[in-house]
């Protein structure tokens, strides 16, 4: 059975819809909040922000969590040193969230940790705080990495693996 408004919310959003909801001051208010976070724990988080899925994959039934372990791969979250990427995916047309963690991270964090950040992001995201949902879930996740994986007193870890921006998709 076809989802007609989720096809017309495909259909309807799209760049220009999403970047307004993240404009360039947002944008690099989220990536310092990335940087800030990678200074303070060893994770490689991306935020990944896509305005809406082809037509195909929504009358698939794609889910935004399909979606996001598929960006997952695409940008290589899995390939750091320490198997501790992260990836925060945004699909605006659903207002969704999600966090997908590497096998490293997830091991020691677990599905309570990430569902507990993802309902208050979505519950803000539903209220349209798309910007300031985003940033929260950064520092969450930040100050969550570093419980589990801190930076060494040392100065010896690796320096940053990934991009601190925000990709759009």
């Amino acid at each position: 059975m076809m989802n007609w408004p989720r096809i017309w919310r495909h259909l309807w959003v799209d760049h220009r819809k999403a970047s307004r909801l993240f404009p360039p001051d947002v944008v690099k208010r989220l990536e310092q909040a990335t940087r800030h976070g990678e200074q303070i724990h060893r994770g490689q988080v991306r935020l990944a922000v896509e305005a809406s899925l082809p037509v195909g994959a929504v009358r698939r039934g794609m889910s935004a969590r399909q979606r996001a372990l598929e960006v997952f791969g695409l940008l290589r979250l899995w390939d750091t040193e320490e198997n501790c990427g992260v990836l925060v995916y945004v699909l605006v047309a659903d207002r969704a969230f999600e966090i997908v963690a590497d096998r490293g991270i997830h091991a020691r964090v677990g599905d309570a940790a990430w569902r507990a950040i993802s309902d208050k992001i979505e519950a803000r995201f539903r209220r349209g705080e798309f910007g300031d949902g985003a940033q929260a879930a950064l520092v969450e996740i930040g100050t969550l990495l570093a419980l589990h994986f801190p930076r060494s007193a040392h100065g010896d870890d690796r320096m940053n693996e990934l991009p601190d921006a925000p990709v759009f998709i």
